[in-house]
């Protein structure tokens, strides 16, 4: 097993001063969790699937306009509307299928402000991602280790345990979780936004981490470091064979395939203030007065729509995209599909809601906030394991109201009127995403979250739902 001569939390261990200060930019979930990758696979299907972190302008195919329209963001920072993503980490069982493993909330995005005297513009000063700029760190085909600048960047640490970081997954259970980290270049050419491999406009400083850029890239831009935990605890009963049951969404068992790529959102003014004013070293993004926040529920609210027909989550057959275990050492070879018939096409979005304009006159209005400690609906209610929307629907009507709210998969609570501040946001898919108890292909709200429709009304003309989005 490889180990790393050095942790993050060492590195950031340093004395107060310009070099060593850092905040750290929480993510609260995935916005997406799919076979997406604008920057490899524009207006097409990626090969593998993506947890994907940031603002909901995430596509297929993007830009930084389309990062900037983003109506939320998962992450902190309300002036960043980045996107961050890396492979999805899987369970495979002794009978071969597949089983996603959850993460610890969604990532922790460290942005530090390391350069270096010697670096061949130093004078000029420590730079913000520009306007359009996007990056890739680390290689998903690769299945073993060089001492490259590269591969030294990509590791992982195993919380709970006493020891060093590796480069490739742990053989051995991680009680607080396997966290996998990604650290990408930090000196740009000057020239070019993005380049044919998403790789060469940009290298590493001798030392990954710090350390002197290249004179063919002079000019340095604040450092970027991935964290993403997953809880392979929960799988702890179920290991089997000679070393761990975890593999990486592009078939990759090893860890040395893991990979993250960057597409900037920032507000770059915003960004480029942070990094010259924001010096503490406590690496608290709050004490940063540059910046402005989103709440948890604002962040724990921000999804984009599926648009692939296929599974990502639960127990699966094979992996997203069927991408085979490849353990190496040699490079994996790329395969789209093949092997299961993977779909290949990209589908309309698949919206968190029913469709019963016409079956039962009541639109959709959005996810709505459910108040603690007193209903947001609280004239009628019941609960059961056969819920479904229409059931919810009809015992409303059947009540005489005219709004009907599902919680939870299998509550149902109606009202003629909610606050305002609990009202779905405009822009937001919300925290409704349970399946509902008496039909699986419906969503039946979540924890504190309804699922909200409205009785049409037919002097209002046609029954139409809310557009989300």
């Amino acid at each position: 097993m490889r180990t790393l001569p050095f942790s993050i939390a060492a590195a950031l261990a340093l004395a107060a001063n310009p070099v060593s200060a850092f905040f750290r930019l929480p993510c609260s979930r995935p916005v997406t969790l799919q076979r997406a990758d604008p920057i490899v696979n524009p207006g097409q299907l990626s090969s593998h699937a993506h947890t994907v972190m940031g603002g909901n302008g995430f596509n297929f195919t993007m830009d930084y306009d389309t990062a900037r329209a983003s109506t939320c963001t998962t992450c902190k920072a309300r002036e960043d509307l980045s996107n961050y993503w890396i492979p999805n980490l899987y369970y495979r069982g002794p009978d071969g299928t597949f089983q996603d493993v959850p993460q610890s909330g969604g990532m922790l995005v460290y942005y530090l402000q390391r350069s270096d005297p010697k670096d061949p513009e130093y004078e000029k000063g420590l730079l913000a991602f520009p306007e359009g700029f996007q990056m890739l760190a680390g290689n998903p085909h690769l299945r073993s280790f060089k001492n490259t600048l590269e591969q030294r960047a990509i590791s992982f640490a195993c919380l709970g345990v006493s020891g060093p970081e590796t480069h490739e997954i742990p053989s051995h259970n991680c009680p607080n979780g396997l966290r996998a980290q990604v650290m990408f270049p930090s000196c740009w050419d000057g020239k070019n936004l993005d380049s044919p491999d998403h790789k060469r406009h940009m290298a590493y400083p001798d030392r990954v981490d710090s350390g002197v850029c290249p004179k063919s890239h002079p000019k340095r831009l604040v450092t970027i470091f991935y964290e993403v935990v997953f809880e392979i605890d929960q799988f702890k009963d179920k290991w089997h064979g000679s070393s761990h049951p975890f593999v990486f969404s592009t078939g990759d068992p090893t860890g040395y395939g893991l990979h993250g790529d960057f597409l900037n959102g920032w507000d770059v003014k915003v960004l480029q203030k942070a990094v010259k004013e924001c010096t503490d070293d406590s690496g608290v993004i709050e004490k940063c007065p540059a910046l402005t926040f989103f709440d948890d529920d604002a962040m724990n609210g921000c999804r984009v729509p599926v648009r692939v027909d296929e599974k990502t989550t639960g127990v699966l057959k094979a992996l997203p995209g069927c991408n085979p275990v490849t353990f190496g050492p040699e490079p994996a070879t790329p395969i789209m599909g093949d092997a299961c018939n993977a779909t290949k096409k990209i589908s309309p979005p698949k919206w968190p809601f029913t469709d019963v304009t016409d079956t039962k006159k009541f639109s959709y209005l959005g996810c709505a906030k459910d108040a603690y400690g007193s209903r947001s609906l609280n004239m009628a209610q019941k609960s059961g394991d056969k819920m479904t929307i229409e059931s919810c629907l009809d015992y409303c009507e059947e009540k005489g109201y005219s709004l009907a709210g599902l919680e939870y998969g299998r509550e149902c609570y109606c009202g003629n009127t909610m606050e305002k501040s609990h009202l779905p946001v405009k822009g937001q898919l919300g925290k409704c995403e349970m399946p509902c108890a008496g039909n699986k292909e419906q969503v039946c709200g979540g924890p504190g979250a309804l699922s909200l429709y409205q009785k049409c009304k037919p002097s209002e003309g046609s029954c139409k739902n809310a557009q989300i989005m």
